[in-house]
């Protein structure tokens, strides 16, 4: 499971003209679901999310999640954060899971969130969406749920 964090003051999400998601200050999260992901991602994003520090305290250090700023979570499917571009100049997304497998895992995240007690947008799986946003900083992240047993080496404390 990938996904690409940003940081908004808002960000709304539609679908021929109609609005399906919107948040005001909170994380944009656009996901992408790969090949034998399942309830171990979901849970790692889901938490990573959640508590992932990106918000500035008083000092202006990040030090606050979208649970400490009582921030939303707008999930966006996007397939294409799979994509292999090491050869050629198509982009390949044979890693990218099935739309029947990908669907409710990427549901399965959104209430994930919301059991963390974050307040949750949505795209909608598989439509051609508009996505607006205010990125906020700018600050982007990249998650990749095969970075998370990765050691980690030295720099910035936890």
């Amino acid at each position: 499971m990938r996904a690409v964090v940003q940081r908004v003051t808002s960000a709304r999400v539609t679908v021929e003209g109609i609005e399906t998601g919107a948040i005001s200050l909170g994380l944009l999260v656009y996901l992408g679901v790969a090949e034998g992901d399942g309830p171990a991602e979901v849970e790692w994003l889901a938490r990573k999310v959640a508590e992932l520090r990106i918000f500035e305290d008083a000092a202006g250090r990040f030090d606050r999640s979208l649970l400490d700023v009582g921030g939303a979570a707008l999930v966006v499917s996007q397939f294409t954060l799979l994509a292999d571009t090491r050869r050629g100049r198509r982009p390949s997304f044979t890693e990218a899971a099935r739309p029947e497998v990908a669907a409710p895992l990427v549901d399965a995240v959104a209430r994930a969130l919301e059991a963390l007690g974050v307040a949750v947008a949505v795209g909608r799986f598989g439509a051609h969406m508009l996505v607006e946003s205010v990125n906020d900083g700018p600050v982007t992240i990249l998650l990749d749920s095969a970075d998370r047993e990765r050691p980690r080496r030295g720099g910035a404390e936890a």
